[in-house]
């Protein structure tokens, strides 16, 4: 189920207008954030007044640097995200943005979130498509030319699980009773690249008949978690 009544906003602007349209259903009431993601991703632009934020990721060094840098965050856990301190029904959203597409057992690690959320919670993921040509080619070129393929920069894990993807993502809402209220797909990296990558990833979208697509690159899905107690819902 997708519904695009509210106007789509890309990557960074996306995040803070849906949260403050999220807040007006609860007014007077402090957020609780849980960043999903939070060793790579970007700060999110709210003000202190309006939410908690607190981070979790995977322990690694590269991590937990970018993570300690953030002046954004509450607070923050690091470690294996099947078994890090997630108290169920706590927040009120959850950002999980280029995480799924880089962690093993995406799908228990998303339920885990799921749990988290409060009845009505509102998750926001965004990926990397594994059925893009750049997923495509990120899961499967070898170590050194993934370098190249991320600008000479330290590439993060490349595991894509099936859940790391548009179809994948849909199956996951709709197996846990979960309303997908928006969903986006973009070119952003891609485009990044520049005209002659861009016709480089179009040819392995032919070569891939129909399996990979050059349409997009990222997808942007914001999911509600049902308020009913009795939703079939974790």
């Amino acid at each position: 189920m997708t519904d695009l009544r509210t106007p789509p906003i890309h990557d960074g602007g996306l995040f803070p207008a849906r949260v403050r349209e999220y807040a007006l259903e609860r007014p007077m009431q402090r957020l609780a954030i849980l960043d999903a993601g939070c060793g790579w991703a970007r700060e999110i632009e709210l003000a202190a007044h309006e939410c908690v934020i607190t981070g979790v990721d995977d322990d690694q060094p590269p991590l937990r640097a970018h993570t300690e840098s953030r002046r954004d965050l509450d607070s923050w856990q690091l470690g294996d995200l099947r078994t890090v301190p997630m108290p169920p029904r706590v927040y009120d959203v959850v950002r999980a943005s280029h995480l799924i597409e880089r962690i093993a057992h995406a799908e228990l690690v998303l339920d885990r979130f799921v749990a988290a959320l409060k009845p009505g919670g509102m998750m926001v993921v965004r990926f990397r498509d594994r059925a893009g040509a750049f997923g495509y080619l990120d899961r499967r070129l070898p170590h050194w030319l993934r370098q190249l393929l991320w600008h000479h920069e330290q590439p993060p894990p490349a595991v894509y699980d099936r859940v790391a993807s548009l179809e994948g993502m849909r199956w996951y809402c709709m197996m846990r009773g979960l309303v997908i209220a928006e969903e986006i797909t973009s070119r952003d990296t891609v485009t990044g690249f520049g005209r002659v990558m861009g016709i480089a990833f179009r040819v392995v979208a032919l070569l891939g008949r129909g399996r990979v697509t050059s349409a997009y690159s990222e997808v942007t899905m914001v999911v509600r978690k049902p308020e009913n107690r009795f939703a079939r819902i974790i």
